[in-house]
């Protein structure tokens, strides 16, 4: 196990973004940066050995400070939507920005994807990785409270990329963080992921209307075409779907913190394997539906279906819908969830 820092480019004169590779004993490797708590690359071995990097990303900082598709970074404070950009806290209304027509979205014009995170490596018994630390001051794009959050990253010797967050507050505020890779298992550049193979835990969403607001509603969907409880293709029913997928799945849980299986998902060709595992009560399927000629590393053109997300969450729009699990965090409480992928192949 190592880990490798360096200068990854500089935000001003004064002010470094670092980079940190963590290494596992069976050639894995996951490469993240300090602006946005991002994760930029992530090498992982196929059936035959050969490693391959299978996360979307630029070659360098600018194309991280001027993307507008939230690859790889950390999101937040509200990862995914608030409708009208608005909630209320104790009878109080917040007004966020609103950056996604008249909603919000992942934390809003600055959110956590462009904050100046530090960094600081570690080895221990379980691996290594490094911890990344943020202060959000009070008003940040809306939100009250001076909010401390710390997101961890541990690359294992059993192949798993744990991620895990906590925060603080001394006012009382909302909060929901993920992480937001897009993988494409079998390679950033090898274009569509619709032969992926993939199976999710959940018997339900969260119902939205056409703009992707939740309306409240907590939509059964055994048997319909959003049904991923068996292995399928992605490229099976998403032709039904509109874009695409782009929903909240409600996860099965026997017990509502339990680190549970979320899903699973498979490259046929190169025999990679993903699982993922929460903490957290819902994820967001989305098979990059907005993608559209966004150039990555190494001249990639990353196009439309050309990577999926399954970002570990509360539901979107939480805060406006009391029947959802609860996202508000009150001072002397520490706000806490961990995510796993773990790789392996078949």
């Amino acid at each position: 196990m190592a880990v490798e820092k360096g200068i990854f480019g500089k935000l001003s004169k004064n002010r470094n973004v670092e980079f940190f590779i963590l290494k596992n004993k069976n050639g894995m490797s996951a490469k993240l940066i300090s602006f946005g708590a991002t994760l930029v690359s992530l090498n992982a071995p196929d059936k035959k050995g050969k490693s391959a990097d299978i996360v979307l990303g630029y070659d360098d900082l600018e194309g991280y400070v001027s993307d507008a598709c939230f690859l790889g970074c950390t999101a937040g404070r509200f990862a995914n939507r608030i409708a009208n950009a608005k909630f209320k806290l104790d009878g109080r209304e917040y007004k966020l920005a609103a950056n996604d027509g008249k909603h919000h979205l992942h934390g809003g014009i600055k959110g956590f994807n462009k904050a100046p995170w530090q960094g600081r490596e570690f080895e221990d018994g379980n691996g290594c990785g490094v911890i990344f630390k943020y202060l959000s001051p009070d008003g940040e794009e809306g939100y009250p409270g001076n909010l401390n959050v710390s997101v961890t990253y541990t690359l294992t010797d059993d192949n798993e990329l744990k991620i895990s967050y906590q925060a603080t507050t001394d006012k009382k505020t909302i909060i929901n963080l993920t992480n937001h890779s897009y993988f494409n298992l079998a390679g950033y550049d090898k274009g569509d992921i619709l032969s992926h193979r993939i199976q999710i835990n959940a018997d339900s969403i969260t119902a939205v209307d056409n703009e992707y607001i939740p309306t409240g509603q907590i939509k059964n969907i055994k048997g319909t075409e959003f049904d991923l409880t068996e292995p399928k293709p992605i490229s099976e029913n998403i032709g039904r779907l509109g874009l695409g997928y782009d929903f909240n799945y409600v996860l099965n849980k026997t017990t509502p913190a339990e680190l549970s299986y979320v899903a699973k998902v498979v490259e046929p060709q190169s025999g990679r394997v993903m699982e993922v595992f929460t903490t957290e009560p819902g994820v967001q399927f989305y098979t990059g539906n907005f993608l559209n000629g966004l150039k990555g590393k190494s001249g990639a053109v990353y196009g439309k279906h050309g990577a999926f997300c399954l970002e570990t969450q509360h539901f979107p729009d939480s805060p406006n819908h009391p029947n959802f699990p609860s996202v508000v965090l009150e001072p002397r409480q520490v706000y806490s969830h961990i995510t796993v992928h773990k790789f392996s192949t078949v």
